[in-house]
């Protein structure tokens, strides 16, 4: 459905290029009208077109506006499609005419190239304070990241070195069990040897009171003998 629609945007727009900005949307959606700075620093833009393609145009005021311009607030009005326009334009004393530009109206270009050259030049200071900020944030983030890179560098060291320990007390774990099992396989023999030989004592000791006994029993047989009591 074909619409007309009274724009006007308030903020930091003009001597910005946003009419130029605004001329390439409306002529990419097949819109037409014009985009006209105002006295009190708003832009005028009057359009006509399909209804969804002038909300495209509002929608790319809005949100996809060139970085060094400031859109506040955006008023719309719709009213009846007249028909009035055959392309879109922009307007304004710093536009040239079709038909020629008087002395006057050159005058009054020329002083609108010289605001436009100040709006520029604030600009592009702008971006070289801007410039200048991100190059020292970048320098501090480069001295962040080396510090922490050097940082790095001493844990991974120490982590070396408690690595080294760590290997250090592992060996000497391992000879200190090496040790004990040493000494324990000698208890066990030690063992094995205490074991024989208490059977051998034990045995020499049965064998000897058996001859001890034998002898007794001996002796006592011959003085029974002696004193008649056989």
């Amino acid at each position: 459905m074909m619409k007309r629609a009274d724009i006007r945007i308030i903020g930091k727009a003009q001597m910005a290029g946003f009419r130029t900005f605004i001329k390439n949307i409306a002529d990419s959606l097949t819109v037409t009208g014009f985009a006209e700075n105002q006295g009190d620093g708003s832009v005028k833009v009057v359009c006509e077109g399909e209804e969804d393609a002038i909300e495209g145009l509002i929608k790319s005021v809005k949100q996809s506006s060139p970085s060094f311009v400031r859109v506040k607030e955006v008023n719309v009005g719709y009213e009846e499609y007249k028909g009035e326009f055959r392309a879109f334009e922009r307007r304004g004393a710093d536009v040239p005419g079709e038909e020629g530009t008087s002395e006057s109206e050159m005058v009054s270009l020329m002083r609108s190239f010289d605001k436009k050259g100040e709006v520029m030049i604030g600009i592009l200071s702008s971006m070289n304070e801007t410039m200048g900020s991100m190059n020292e944030t970048l320098k501090s983030v480069k001295q962040d990241t080396s510090q922490m890179l050097e940082k790095q560098d001493m844990m991974l060291e120490k982590q070396d070195i408690m690595i080294d320990k760590q290997d250090m007390m592992l060996g000497k774990q391992d000879e200190t069990i090496g040790a004990i099992v040493e000494v324990s396989e000698k208890i066990d023999g030690g063992k094995d040897e205490i074991v024989t030989e208490m059977g051998a004592l034990r045995g020499d000791l049965k064998s000897y009171m058996e001859n001890k006994f034998a002898r007794i029993e001996y002796e006592i047989g011959g003085i029974k003998a002696k004193i008649g009591m056989v």
